[in-house]
């Protein structure tokens, strides 16, 4: 039976509103946000807001729904550029060089007051604040952040053979467990995919890193596309369609792949953790969730979306957003965010709470995601990082749909990418 917890939670300590007190005069917040893995995640957002509101009357917030990662950062610089500046907004971790470029966002550091404000700001895993933080100051707050992990069919591995409680430990086994599904299933079912369209840069990121090697400098001035480690998992990443049959070849859709899962078209796939909630209420057969498989170490980026306070605000507006997104990111909140979706509890003390230890306990792939933050890597961000994405972008799909070898393909990614960051080298 699959365990709810409530979102009605017992405020925070008495503190907090001190802490971050507003004027007896209500304050106006607008917030966009995104949904990148389909569900209704909007519904579980508005019934949050509405929580908060009653408990503090005095600030409103107003939650806008504003598409995908991409959709929510045009949507709220458009409107920042129209004079009508959100206060804060949940976007892409990996936006945060261009948000400090165009002197949108203000760093947290700046608004703690309080030692208990320093506290909560020095409560989350240093590896979801990678992408938030620069040159010492943090910018962004962790939310609905995620890691990669390969979701497995067990049903389907007993009926090729395989042990059903094993998933693949390394990029060899993967590639021999796939082509063993679709060898025993006469053709009728795919061994693996993983999505190359969304953010093929992301999972293409995660082949690299398991090779060892880290695809841009902490600085975000500098990226390594073409290195020969970054070209052989490219050339893995091909290989599952060419050499071993074991994936469909062409360009495989992040927004349906939960459901090519779902209706078992393939036995293995490398997603978003954020999936994990909708998996296991929507399958009908027994699965399993893994950390992704190695070639050198193990490894995943992380994901997913932070909080941002805009700059261009009133000093008690960005208060008010403070106190909000401190809600919001309470451990007993965190928690039951996590067991509503599947993305992570963002603190330690998140998984200390009793709901999510129980949640863990009778269901251990909900701890997966976390695990891995241990061989956890920051997600590709670097400066005008859409242009950067966009160039690795079309170099994965160039190499998996054969119009170019992988080393073309990068080699071609990475003079575009050095062409656009020259002028940030320090």
């Amino acid at each position: 039976m699959r365990l709810r917890t409530p979102f009605a939670m017992t405020a925070l300590a008495a503190g907090l509103l001190s802490a971050a007190q507003v004027n007896a005069d209500s304050v106006d917040l607008t917030m966009y946000y995104p949904v990148a893995v389909g569900g209704a995640l909007t519904d579980v957002v508005d019934t949050l807001v509405a929580e908060f509101e009653s408990e503090y009357p005095d600030i409103n917030v107003e939650a806008i729904y504003a598409g995908n990662y991409d959709d929510t950062r045009v949507r709220a610089m458009s409107a920042m550029e129209a004079g009508e500046t959100p206060q804060l907004s949940v976007m892409f971790s990996i936006d945060l060089y261009e948000l400090i470029e165009q002197n949108a966002i203000v760093a947290f550091d700046d608004l703690v007051e309080t030692a208990e404000e320093r506290e909560w700001l020095n409560s989350f895993y240093p590896g979801l604040m990678e992408n938030g933080q620069l040159d010492g100051k943090t910018y962004g707050i962790p939310f609905q952040r995620s890691t990669i992990v390969l979701f497995w069919n067990k049903d389907a591995f007993e009926a090729a053979g395989l042990d059903p409680e094993t998933p693949p430990e390394n990029w060899q086994e993967m590639a021999e467990m796939a082509a063993t599904v679709r060898e025993a299933s006469n053709g009728e079912q795919w061994g693996v995919m993983v999505p190359s369209t969304g953010y093929p840069y992301w999972m293409f990121q995660a082949f690299a890193f398991q090779n060892g090697h880290r695809l841009m400098s902490e600085d975000g001035t500098e990226v390594y596309f073409d290195d020969p480690a970054a070209v052989e998992a490219l050339e893995y990443w091909v290989s599952l369609a060419t050499e071993h049959n074991a994936m469909p070849d062409g360009t495989i859709e992040w927004g349906t792949l939960r459901q090519n899962f779902l209706e078992q078209s393939t036995a293995m796939m490398w997603h978003t953790t954020g999936n994990l909630t909708a998996v296991r209420s929507e399958a009908n057969f027994d699965f399993g969730v893994a950390m992704l498989p190695m070639k050198t170490q193990r490894g995943s980026p992380t994901g997913g979306g932070n909080f941002y306070i805009f700059e261009d605000t009133t000093e008690e507006e960005q208060r008010a957003a403070m106190t909000f997104i401190r809600w919001m990111t309470d451990p007993e909140r965190a928690a039951a965010w996590s067991i509503e979706t599947g993305y992570m509890g963002v603190s330690p003390a998140a998984y200390d709470t009793d709901a999510l230890q129980g949640y863990v306990e009778e269901f251990p792939p909900a701890a997966v995601a976390r695990n891995q933050l241990e061989h956890g890597t920051a997600e590709l961000s670097t400066y005008q990082g859409g242009r950067i994405r966009r160039a690795l972008d079309n170099a994965v799909q160039a190499a998996l749909t054969g119009q170019m070898t992988a080393q073309e393909a990068l080699s071609q990614a990475q003079q575009e990418a050095d062409s656009v960051l020259r002028r940030y080298a320090r």
